[in-house]
């Protein structure tokens, strides 16, 4: 497939905003980035572009099983986008930017640090917490809980993100001695 002239400069900019973002995003994430967060794409728009730079092998794709796959931008794709950059207007350019250093922390955490919480038969809840590494299939660490009700799940699943770093050093430090 040959990359067709009429949505050049959307490929081009999907292609800057996986090169700015410097980590795998799953399509959810990219849709959201791109068409609700940021009105970039309309997003069947987003969805052919990403299609074809699949397709043509600028957009590498990740199948992990149990997850969702990943996308992330190819060396090919790099070389083409430092061709053809200056395609997309400065000021596009300069909002994926500054929205990229405003987000990709957050993005990166929600990712990385992930719970999950499930109604047990006697009606507590079980709650998994897990730190992922992106470049293994398997989580860094997994904590499951048992709380008592559905509000000390949700309370455990939203303080995951910000003491995940904490915890998991604190669990490395106590048990393993280096």
């Amino acid at each position: 497939m040959e990359f067709e002239e009429y949505n050049t400069v959307e490929k081009i900019k999907l292609l800057f905003v996986l090169e700015r973002m410097e980590i795998p995003l799953t399509e959810n994430n990219i849709i959201d980035i791109c068409t609700s967060s940021n009105k970039w794409f309309k997003y069947l728009d987003l969805k052919e572009a990403m299609f074809q730079l699949i397709d043509i092998g600028f957009i590498f794709e990740n199948k992990i099983v149990g997850e969702e796959t990943r996308y992330s931008i190819t060396t090919a794709g790099r070389e083409c986008l430092s061709h053809f950059y200056y395609r997309i207007p400065q000021t596009t350019r300069e909002n994926i930017i500054a929205y990229v250093q405003e987000n990709r922390m957050n993005l990166k955490r929600s990712q990385e640090y992930v719970s999950e919480y499930r109604k047990n038969d006697d009606t507590s809840y079980s709650v998994i917490l897990k730190i992922k590494e992106p470049a293994l299939t398997s989580s860094l660490l997994e904590i499951k809980l048992k709380t008592p009700n559905r509000k000390s799940a949700v309370e455990a699943a939203k303080k995951w993100i910000d003491k995940a770093p904490a915890i998991y050093e604190n669990i490395y430090e106590n048990l393993l001695d280096n």
